[in-house]
């Protein structure tokens, strides 16, 4: 189902049980839109994500890691302010429509308490987030400014009032019931009846509408099947489906279903991390990965056309020995080329006396086309060197960048400053002079085996050489597709299980170029046995004495292993 009305009664429903009467801790902002308040109650920390995405607009408890960045947004410094420390004093619904009020009592200037309101409206690309005085409903700052040419219908700028959206007219079902749809099991043709509810029912999406019509269409007391089906929402059993083509759908519990696999979660938010992981996460990777993707796709595109131009001279190269031999025949026949003439054929003492037909310069004499044909030759030969070196390099080049790109496929938005520095590093990127805070490495990933045993994942070229060359103990089992752009994997420890080193090397499949392909070849070895030559690049280290497994990588393991 979409994030529509009923949903977002669940997700009211979930916190009020989780979060009411905790403190708010912490306020963060990792992305451009989107503000994480840390609650803690009941000695648990609580991640609220309160995202104001125009594609993936949504509220939850999340365990998504993320990374903040190294200065704070505005919004960010503002809502400090007010939130930090404060006391989450209720959550509601406005109506049944996706609007949601978090309360704090929060401590003005001059000391006095009061009544602030945080205000997330999850409307597709008009979603946003306010933070209001409820006392008068002025907005006190709000994470998009929308200048009135852009909304003429209500003021989204500090200062404003705050107006809630234009009203649907449409009956709240938790307030009114569904006794309504009596006459519409009368009177209405079952293929109708979808449309009469979204049409009557506030906060209804199609998913919502049509599940409801097929329930009540059900044997028996028809209003009851409705009246029981509303009232899970205040009941939950968090579902993810899966269709036959992968495509994921989820619910608040599980309903009927058409052709799909259904999994249940603890919460709704571990159901949503499940179901945004993917999405989500790969739009705030492209978000913040965006000028990074244009370096790596500009390199990538001089060194190909580079490789091609070196080939070419190769190419030329293999022919240098027609030069001389064309040299040779001019400065032992010089007498048979005037002044003007374009070519001459004489015979080749090369080739049995065959006539060969040499091109000439006609400004020149014969002993002067020689020198030519000859400057031509040396030039080439000693060009081959230098080709062999440069394409050598060219070479390395094109794998490094496919390196990356691998490597910004499965990374998470906390691997994309890592990838920035490297490249800002290797001069690639022109740094920020502005920026003189030193960058942090972000930390590999974490996964637990089976049986216990930690594994670590370097999602970059910074991660995966300070894990594998610096933290990993020498005797710790290493693992990385063969001859493939992927990440560095570290079993912590000398003799792991077959259990844990099969799980290890679909990690190391997963986290590959190769995370689509069957039957994958994994390299492993103990970490002691990696050397990293001289003036390489980050993460690049030869080895010999290894061992390989070959694996299926499996999307549900990493999920199901991973440390959260």
């Amino acid at each position: 189902m979409p994030l529509d009305g009923l949903f977002t009664h669940a997700l009211v429903h979930e916190f009020n049980e989780l979060i009411v009467g905790g403190r708010i801790t912490k306020v963060h902002q990792p992305y451009p839109n989107e503000i994480v308040l840390v609650v803690r109650n009941n000695s648990v920390n609580y991640p609220l994500l309160l995202s104001a995405h125009p594609t993936y607009a949504r509220a939850q408890i999340t365990h998504i890691p993320y990374e903040n960045p190294q200065t704070a947004p505005n919004f960010v410094m503002f809502l400090r302010r007010y939130l930090e420390g404060a006391k989450l004093q209720k959550i509601e619904q406005v109506e049944n429509d996706r609007i949601i009020n978090f309360y704090v009592n929060a401590r003005n200037e001059l000391g006095d308490i009061q009544e602030i309101r945080l205000t997330l409206e999850m409307m597709g690309r008009h979603s946003n987030l306010f933070l209001v005085r409820e006392n008068d409903s002025r907005i006190l700052e709000l994470i998009k400014h929308v200048p009135a040419d852009q909304n003429r219908v209500r003021s989204l700028m500090p200062g404003a009032t705050y107006i809630l959206p234009p009203a649907q007219n449409l009956t709240n079902p938790f307030t009114a019931g569904l006794d309504g749809l009596a006459p519409m099991i009368l009177d209405t043709p079952f293929d109708d009846w979808a449309t009469f509810i979204q049409s009557t029912y506030q906060g209804f999406g199609r998913d919502s509408a049509t599940v409801l019509a097929r329930t009540i269409n059900q044997d028996g007391d028809h209003l009851a099947h409705a009246n029981n089906w509303l009232a899970r929402f205040n009941d939950l059993e968090p579902t993810l489906f899966t269709s036959n083509n992968g495509a994921l759908s989820y619910s608040a519990f599980n309903w009927l279903q058409d052709s799909v696999t259904s999994e249940n979660f603890q919460t709704l938010g571990d159901m949503l991390d499940a179901y945004y992981i993917g999405k989500a996460e790969r739009e705030r990777v492209n978000q913040q990965a965006g000028s990074l993707i244009r370096v790596v796709k500009n390199e990538l595109k001089k060194n190909n056309s580079k490789r091609k131009k070196l080939l070419a001279t190769l190419d030329d190269a293999e022919n240098a020995d027609d030069l001389k031999v064309k040299g040779d025949l001019l400065i032992t026949y010089p007498h048979l080329v005037k002044k003007g003439m374009t070519s001459v054929a004489i015979e080749n003492y090369y080739d049995d006396n065959n006539l060969l037909n040499i091109p000439l310069d006609p400004k020149r004499d014969g002993l002067k086309n020689a020198e030519r044909y000859f400057t031509k030759y040396r030039k080439l030969r000693t060009a081959i060197a230098y080709v062999n070196e440069q394409m050598t390099l060219t070479d390395a080049e094109i794998e490094y960048f496919n390196n990356i790109v691998a490597q910004l496929e499965v990374a998470s938005p906390k691997d994309v400053e890592d990838i920035r520095l490297e490249l800002t590093n290797g001069g690639y990127i022109r740094a920020n002079k502005k920026n003189k805070q030193k960058p942090k490495v972000s930390k590999p990933d974490k996964f637990k085996s089976s049986d216990g045993t930690l594994i670590e994942v370097g999602k970059n070229n910074l991660q995966n050489e300070r894990l594998s060359l610096k933290q990993a103990d020498r005797r710790d089992i290493w693992l990385h597709v063969q001859k493939i752009p992927g990440s560095h994997v570290i079993i912590h420890s000398p003799n792991p299980s077959d259990v844990t080193l099969i799980e290890a090397a679909k990690l190391a499949a997963y986290y590959s170029k190769a995370r689509n392909s069957a039957n994958v070849p994994v390299d492993y070895l103990p970490a002691g046995k990696l050397r990293k030559p001289n003036g390489s690049k980050p993460g690049f280290v030869i080895f010999e004495g290894h061992q390989t497994l070959f694996v299926t990588p499996e999307a549900s393991l990493v999920s199901q292993l991973k440390i959260k």
